[in-house]
């Protein structure tokens, strides 16, 4: 494995930041780390990169311990924080060869990394004059320069045009296919669409590991309906093979169905037998976005 975590706790004076946190990552897989802010992800990452020493657990990386053998995890892995600390004077060759140097790494790596990443147009300038996407290229550079078998991505795409978007996605699947990357966000769609899996993290603890294959396969749907008045949830749970109900604002109530079979005439029908009457009525699949509202938010109301 090239991430193994066993039972990591961090305690900020008496802020608990995680509590007994497990997982592996394996070679080749791109993993989204999920969670609300101040849920304990980029504690958690401070801690595989060896910023922040846990106070519990065991953590490796490529085989090499984050409390021991320091230098050897940080040689193992490239890192991309969410703000990306650049040298704007500097220009981009010159700043790769910087780091080329803190790494002792062969500087013919320099040109096979401005290609890799896309940043041959701009190579010549400063990185002052780049525009952030292409920053976020610059710093996806230096993490990789060193030939890493593991990334670890904070926040990767924040602020970055559509364009960019996709361009920066492209990038992190093709590192992905002969890397380890472990990539936080709090952009649904960017894990859906690069990430085989997902972990998500609330309030320190963990609470989901999927893979997105078993997430999109799952028999769950969600019914939205608008009905004329505010109908109580509780009611609404009368309904076969609810496993949640939501009122998402106004008159409009997400109800979780544990199964395959489309439940809309169910709900039709059961406002019809109990004189509600329906505005709207649409059915979804189980999303990792529903999830990740269902799983964080009945931990915040379990506290």
């Amino acid at each position: 494995m090239s991430i193994v975590v066993k039972n990591i706790s961090k305690t900020f004076g008496i802020q608990k930041a995680l509590s007994d946190i497990s997982f592996e990552l394996k070679k080749g897989e791109i993993v989204g780390f999920l969670g609300p802010n101040g849920a304990g992800k980029s504690t958690m990452m401070k801690i595989l990169t060896t910023y922040h020493q846990a106070d519990e657990g065991k953590a490796l990386v490529n085989s090499f311990d984050v409390s021991t053998q320091k230098k050897e995890v940080q040689k193992s892995i490239g890192y991309l924080p969410e703000h990306n600390p650049l040298y704007l004077e500097m220009y981009v060759k010159e700043y790769l060869a910087f780091n080329a140097d803190v790494y002792h790494t062969d500087k013919k790596r320099i040109e096979e990394v401005i290609e890799k990443t896309g940043l041959s147009p701009e190579a010549h300038k400063k990185i002052g004059q780049l525009s952030k996407g292409y920053r976020q290229r610059v710093g996806l550079a230096a993490a990789i320069l060193h030939d890493p078998d593991v990334l670890i991505l904070d926040e990767p795409t924040t602020g970055l045009d559509p364009n960019q978007l996709v361009e920066i996605r492209r990038l992190i699947k093709e590192i992905g296919k002969e890397k380890t990357i472990l990539l936080s966000t709090h952009i649904m769609k960017e894990v859906e669409a690069v990430c085989d899996r997902v972990l998500i993290i609330n309030q320190g603890v963990l609470v989901a590991d999927k893979r997105m294959d078993d997430l999109r396969e799952e028999d769950e749907q969600i019914i939205e309906v608008e009905f004329d008045y505010r109908v109580e949830e509780a009611f609404l749970q009368g309904l076969p093979h609810v496993k949640h109900v939501k009122n998402s604002g106004g008159f409009v109530y997400e109800i979780t169905f544990g199964t395959s079979t489309d439940m809309r005439p169910s709900v039709f029908d059961f406002a019809h037998d109990n004189n509600l009457k329906t505005l709207q009525l649409s059915r979804k699949n189980k999303n990792l976005e529903s999830l990740f509202s269902e799983l964080t938010s009945k931990a915040s109301q379990a506290q």
